[in-house]
């Protein structure tokens, strides 16, 4: 039986409905017809030129990305432009582009459940409710931890990027409970404070709101936990393809393009007493 790409949105829609996506977010097809035939679908987070490349290498009919290709407005799609070429790379080479942003972060088994599993956690709930929907995850450990050992046994559970995890505590801390936001999480400071956790794991944390809220815990929990936009979000990609594949006779490949745009360090020092 022939699988058509509409048949692929239908399944991507019951996994991660598009009207739980945040209002100001762009998400599902964004190229494609639906009657056209899918036989191999390529997962990937970000819809770069060389995740397209690769996608147009291996005959894929679908890209499915976490991030979106066109978020913000855009008035030129010629090829002098990056994301121009991404366009037309995708409607020469008869590519479909789904996006599930926003609402993969939020669904059941979407990102922030995904960096959850990897974090070890038991007993999630949501972190917040954004939108009237569950955003985030909070939950314990097995058995309480240094925060040493939390941060190496999560580093090991995620893909390997170049720049790490940055932490900021002390790394012989006791800590168990956990919070998870994937991707950039620096505006839940706050209500990651009021829940009371050990850990905060998120990405993208800048200077001044980290700064402030280790201020305001004076030194104490919750500690931060940078993972990476990439690594903390690229964890999810499993979980999609192996949804995909228990509904769809279609051949699921994971992306080998790590588009995190960071590609090695310099200088990096352990400040912390971690041996």
């Amino acid at each position: 039986m022939t699988v058509l790409l509409r048949d692929v949105v239908d399944v991507l829609e019951r996994l991660y409905p598009s009207s739980t996506a945040q209002s100001w977010d762009q998400v599902g097809l964004v190229t494609g017809d639906p009657e056209q035939p899918v036989e191999r679908v390529l997962l990937a987070l970000d819809p770069t030129l060389a995740v397209i490349d690769e996608a147009r290498s291996t005959q894929t009919d679908l890209l499915i990305t976490h991030h979106p290709l066109l978020l913000r407005g855009v008035h030129s799609v010629a090829t002098t432009t990056a994301k121009g070429a991404g366009v037309t790379q995708l409607v020469v080479g008869d590519i479909a582009l789904y996006v599930a942003h926003t609402n993969a972060d939020v669904a059941a088994a979407g990102v922030c459940e995904a960096l959850a599993v990897a974090a070890g956690l038991l007993d999630t709930r949501p972190l917040a409710v954004v939108e009237d929907q569950p955003l985030g995850r909070v939950g314990r450990l097995a058995t309480p931890m240094t925060l040493g050992d939390f941060a190496t046994s999560l580093h090991a559970a995620l893909p390997a990027a170049a720049g790490g995890l940055r932490i900021a505590g002390p790394a012989d801390a006791v800590v168990e409970s956990v919070a998870v936001l994937g991707g950039a999480g620096d505006d839940q400071l706050a209500t990651v404070r009021a829940a009371g956790v050990d850990v905060y794991v998120t990405a993208d944390l800048r200077h001044h709101p980290a700064l402030e809220a280790r201020e305001e815990s004076r030194g104490a929990a919750p500690y931060l936990v940078d993972a990476g936009h990439w690594s903390s979000e690229a964890v999810w990609l499993p979980t999609v393809r192996d949804a995909l594949a228990a509904a769809l006779r279609v051949d699921i490949d994971i992306s080998t393009v790590r588009t995190d745009p960071w590609t090695f360090t310099v200088g990096a020092e352990n400040l912390g007493g971690m041996p």
